[in-house]
């Protein structure tokens, strides 16, 4: 199991810099937000729990301890995400991803639940 969550923790930590980054520059992200009702520094603020979800899960193959709060701010922010998607009754195809990030995420706070 030790590659699986391996390669878990290296693809959510690269999806959520990734995706953290498009909050400070797309226009799709602005114009999402903006859909979703919220004040565009939430955006931003968005973005910086995204970065920070992301930086920590990769340093984590240095200090465990990171990797479990990384994964703590993803597992968060996927709510997050999923909870915005069905408040605006998106359809499903629209939060597959974000579905699919936070199973993930949660499955890696449980593996490293005991490293806070």
């Amino acid at each position: 199991m030790g590659t699986v969550v391996f390669i878990i923790q290296i693809l959510l930590g690269l999806a959520f810099l990734f995706f953290g980054l498009m909050k400070f520059g797309s226009k799709q992200m602005t114009e999402e937000f903006a859909r979703y009702g919220y004040p565009q520094w939430f955006r931003v603020v968005t973005g910086i729990v995204e970065l920070a979800a992301g930086v920590l899960l990769l340093a984590g193959f240095w200090h465990d301890q990171l990797t479990a709060w990384g994964s703590l701010l993803a597992t968060l922010c996927m709510i997050g995400a999923v909870v915005t998607h069905l408040k605006v009754k998106d359809a499903a195809a629209k939060f597959t991803t974000p579905a699919v990030l936070l199973i993930l995420s949660a499955f890696l706070l449980y593996v490293n639940s005991g490293n806070f």
